[in-house]
């Protein structure tokens, strides 16, 4: 698969690791990952942010493998997060899971369906 990762000069550059746009030619597959939420097999939710987006990126790492993918297949991800304060704190616990990688990237300040989840993330990767 060819990947190439997208910033126009004559646009406002990405700002926390992320690509503004991202162009795939010849993948064989692509996976579309429903929102992950922060809870674990069992259905412990963690406590705090921190926490709680470890648990989502531990959820999407298992989703990815059961599909034989890993997480330098994300292409995309959307991050919905329960209020504006955990801004910083997602970016450094993406910046955690991910490293370098720059997928394309949505952050939206969401009313989630159940009260105590503080994020939810969806992700498209491709292989």
């Amino acid at each position: 698969m060819k990947r190439e990762d997208i910033n126009a000069s004559d646009a406002p550059q990405p700002r926390g690791g992320y690509s503004q746009a991202i162009r795939l030619e010849n993948f064989q597959h692509l996976l579309f990952v429903s929102g992950q939420v922060p809870l674990s097999a069992d259905d412990v939710l963690p406590e705090g942010f921190e926490a709680q987006a470890r648990q989502v990126w531990l959820n999407i790492d298992a989703q990815l493998r059961a599909a034989g993918m890993s997480k330098g297949d994300i292409v995309k991800a959307t991050v919905y997060l329960a209020d504006r304060q955990y801004t910083m704190a997602n970016r450094a616990a993406r910046q955690e899971y991910l490293g370098a990688l720059a997928p394309a990237m949505t952050v939206a300040i969401a009313g989630l369906f159940d009260s105590g989840w503080l994020l939810e993330i969806d992700v498209i990767a491709a292989r």
